[in-house]
């Protein structure tokens, strides 16, 4: 499992520097971050749970994120 978080922070690297290439800086910082943050908890060598309950936790804040702004930041389309 640590394993995953360590190919997580590789993806999310390539997205960060195509990103950087597209000159969307903000994008990319927010993907630099995360690479930083999945390798540095890829290394830990945590439990299998304690990977599970990491990972989830990320995803319910990266889908509130998500729906915040894509409702409240975005407005609505005319």
């Amino acid at each position: 499992m640590a394993r995953m978080f360590r190919v997580l922070g590789f993806w999310t690297l390539v997205i960060a520097l195509m990103a950087f290439a597209g000159d969307m800086y903000e994008f990319a910082l927010l993907f630099f971050i995360q690479t930083a943050v999945f390798f540095l908890v890829g290394y830990l060598n945590f439990t299998e749970r304690t990977y599970l309950m990491v990972f989830w936790g990320y995803m319910v804040l990266a889908f509130l994120g998500f729906t915040y702004w894509s409702v409240f930041e975005m407005g609505m389309p005319l």
